[in-house]
């Protein structure tokens, strides 16, 4: 099941994610995408904070996204040769005639998987879209147990303005579900609209993931190699380690 983007959501993603993600992974992704020569597949492209500057630096890029309330935030920003780069479909099934090789599946897009079944197929449907030696990145967070059980109620986690004098809120609200590994999560926006505050909930589980659960995870599915890094800047696993960075090769 695929949980989109509601319009309004899509309508303030850039504004709310370049404040709370730039600064934490782009130069990671960016960097695996300028040094690549060859063609590359952004899995979750949503408004295009990766994809927007892969066109930028000439990459042979393409995206592919599951909402169509963000891809059309993204088709707007490009120029109409560019659009055709981009496509409604989802990581378990997409389909292309040619390979890639780096696929990128960028902040948390994994954790959107539920299902085992999926996981697998869309391991597996990454790996055959791979040239020889292609790589697949993507990343989660690794559970902070104290924060997962507790949780979060009404916390707000951006505010700032969209246009002049008039503002956006986010609330977030989760609540664990530790015997499916789901964290079941409540975002609430908030806009100044005129005379009056609008507002919209978006309602999604995310799966998340301990460390040999996910390499048993890898293991069963057509990847041989592969490693797991624990940030951005590429160092190894270790107790104060945040991220799984995951780095399949075909």
């Amino acid at each position: 099941m695929a949980y989109e983007y509601p319009k309004s959501f899509a309508r303030f993603y850039d504004l709310i994610y370049h404040q709370l993600r730039d600064g934490v992974d782009n130069n990671f992704f960016l960097d695996q995408i300028s040094s690549t020569n060859g063609r590359i597949l952004e899995i979750g492209t949503g408004t295009g904070r990766f994809f927007l500057e892969g066109i930028n630096q000439n990459a042979d890029i393409y995206g592919i996204d599951n909402s169509p309330a963000m891809l059309e935030v993204l088709k707007n920003k490009l120029e109409p040769k560019f659009r055709n780069r981009i496509s409604l479909q989802g990581i378990t099934d997409f389909k292309f005639d040619f390979k890639f090789d780096l696929v990128i599946a960028p902040f948390r897009v994994f954790m959107h998987l539920i299902h085992k079944d999926d996981q697998i197929n869309a391991i597996n449907n990454v790996y055959h879209h791979l040239t020889e030696n292609g790589r697949f990145i993507f990343d989660m967070f690794i559970p902070d147990l104290n924060q997962l059980v507790k949780g979060f109620e009404n916390h707000k986690d951006f505010e700032g303005e969209y246009e002049p004098g008039k503002m956006v809120r986010r609330f977030v609200t989760t609540k664990p579900d530790i015997i499916n590994q789901i964290i079941n999560i409540t975002f609430q926006l908030e806009w100044d609209d005129l005379k009056s505050v609008q507002k919209e909930i978006w309602e999604l589980p995310l799966r998340f993931f301990f460390r040999y659960e996910l390499e048993h995870l890898i293991e069963r599915s057509e990847f041989k190699k592969y490693k797991i890094l624990g940030d951005y800047e590429g160092n190894q696993l270790n107790t104060n380690s945040r991220e799984f960075i995951v780095i399949g090769e075909k």
